[in-house]
């Protein structure tokens, strides 16, 4: 985490102790949970896991367009997104793709700082936010190291992938694996050792992003290295970079159609 974002989380921390210890202004207390809803609570025998095999990832984004559809998602904003960028030098230049949502992280950096029990973790593994006790104080947003969170701009608190929990717990994949053209997520129960999960971990080298925050995050990579990780930080794709270098409009599609 830099030093901005502890900066952050630290001052809003005595701003909230201050306001809690003069008006019990908050409470970590969550409803649905504490009832024990199946839909805050998970299954408890199973642990969500996602594998992303980028040897098979084509960068066509319908996992994108699919997400954003099953969760109605605002246009601009992304539970998960696929970034791309060249690797390589010339002649040997290929693309790459990096598909991304939350880590839904074992020690996910985003709980702890909740200060209203909005966010937390199920007992699948599945970390998710409660829109209905959220308040949309950002501190969950500023914790998380890979950016994965934001402020819905409709709902007004924060929004974050779910692995569609509300699909899993009907028994259906999350939306994103459903539509992936090449196959490349897969999603499933660690702990049932004969799940398609549970054997790709075993037989094939995995990596996770950012190792080194400790968090544990529970998406991991097949045929991640280096420079690919780089990718984390990149936003603009190729298409979009290539459109503003040659001037093309932003209607250029219907330009190039001849409707001028």
């Amino acid at each position: 985490m830099d030093k901005s974002k502890r900066e952050f989380i630290k001052g809003g921390f005595a701003t909230l102790v201050a306001a809690g210890t003069s008006a019990n202004a908050f409470t970590l207390q969550n409803p649905g949970r504490d009832a024990k809803d199946s839909r805050y609570i998970g299954n408890k025998l199973k642990q969500y896991s996602m594998i992303i095999d980028l040897r098979q990832c084509i960068g066509c984004q319908a996992c994108t367009s699919a997400c954003m559809v099953e969760n109605s998602v605002p246009n601009g904003q992304n539970r998960t997104f696929v970034t791309e960028m060249e690797i390589g030098e010339f002649p040997n230049v290929r693309k790459s793709f990096l598909p991304q949502l939350c880590n839904h992280c074992d020690d996910p950096a985003c709980v702890p700082v909740c200060p209203t029990g909005a966010t937390f973790k199920r007992e699948d593994g599945i970390v998710v936010v409660d829109s209905e006790v959220c308040w949309g104080c950002g501190y969950c947003e500023n914790a998380c190291p890979y950016d994965k969170r934001f402020m819905n701009k409709e709902t007004k608190v924060i929004d974050k992938c779910t692995f569609c929990a509300h699909r899993v717990d009907e028994g259906l994949l999350p939306a994103c694996v459903e539509t992936c053209v090449g196959g490349a997520r897969i999603f499933g129960d660690l702990k049932d050792k004969n799940s398609e999960i549970s054997k790709l971990l075993a037989n094939f080298p995995t990596t996770v992003l950012k190792n080194e925050q400790g968090t544990k995050p529970q998406v991991f990579y097949i045929g991640l290295d280096g420079r690919v990780e780089n990718l984390l930080n990149a936003t603009v794709s190729l298409d979009d970079m290539m459109r503003e270098v040659i001037g093309l409009k932003p209607k250029e599609w219907a330009t190039q159609r001849g409707d001028k």
